[in-house]
């Protein structure tokens, strides 16, 4: 028997979410996407979900909710806000979320969301030992486990290598700006990686971010002491892990 709850990823630009068998790890029905209100501020995300609620297929009501977000969450507050309003910094979301939505909700950063499910599902099923999953996009998302369990909240992209941020040199946004080909960013990604190695020591480093899609176009360029592998569920990873966590949490 299914075992359902709802994920739901909140990015900068658009709201994702789909309904979740969390035994399986698969989608039920399609994935809906809504755009993010301009301003990204609590009200407007919180009704922009509650719409997307209304477009899932039909669901026990009492299924959880888990939801994704560009945040250090602590408690289901948010401590920070990356790519929507400031009004999120020290915002219960938690609680704000379950008031709007009459259900239980776990609001937790995206990059663990995404970790949660290459672990539980993906490039991570059965790895014990230290794992980091990266997250490359518009910065450098990070996620670590030991053993199968999640250090909340790292925030390994604001690592300082030759005295900058350097996920302000790494992120596939950077690649981007600067018109850099594979070659050039993949020479950033190795001074990153070999930083992270050296501090480290982990077993195993799973990348994800859309550009995982292209993965053989750069990963086989790093030379780094350890395992370094491509996110397997790629756009989906945060809906997974939001909801497999919201079971965990709140489910029957």
């Amino acid at each position: 028997m299914a075992k359902i709850a709802v994920g739901i990823d909140i990015g900068g630009t658009g709201i994702k979410g789909a309904l979740v068998d969390v035994k399986s790890g698969e989608l039920i029905g399609d994935r809906v996407r809504v755009e993010t209100p301009a301003g990204g501020e609590p009200d407007d995300i919180i009704q922009a979900v509650k719409g997307l609620l209304k477009q899932l297929p039909k669901h026990d009501a009492e299924a959880p909710i888990g939801i994704c977000f560009p945040a250090v969450v602590r408690k289901g507050v948010t401590m920070s806000a990356a790519n929507v309003s400031k009004k999120w910094i020290g915002f219960d979301a938690d609680a704000a979320f379950e008031a709007a939505l009459k259900r239980h909700v776990h609001v937790l950063n995206d990059a663990d969301a995404a970790g949660i499910a290459e672990m539980k599902y993906g490039a991570g099923q059965n790895e014990t030992g230290l794992v980091i999953m990266t997250t490359l996009g518009t910065g450098i998302g990070s996620a670590i486990f030991y053993d199968g369990t999640l250090v909340p909240n790292a925030e390994l992209g604001h690592l300082q290598i030759d005295g900058v941020d350097y996920e302000t040199k790494a992120a596939y946004s950077a690649m981007e700006r600067e018109g850099l080909t594979f070659k050039q960013w993949a020479q950033r990604l190795q001074k990153y990686y070999s930083e992270l190695v050296a501090l480290f020591s982990p077993d195993l480093i799973i990348v994800g971010g859309g550009i995982s899609k292209q993965s053989d176009e750069f990963l086989p360029l790093l030379k780094i002491k350890c395992e370094i592998v491509p996110a397997a569920k790629k756009n989906n990873a945060g809906i997974l892990g939001a909801a497999r966590l919201a079971y965990k949490i709140h489910g029957n």
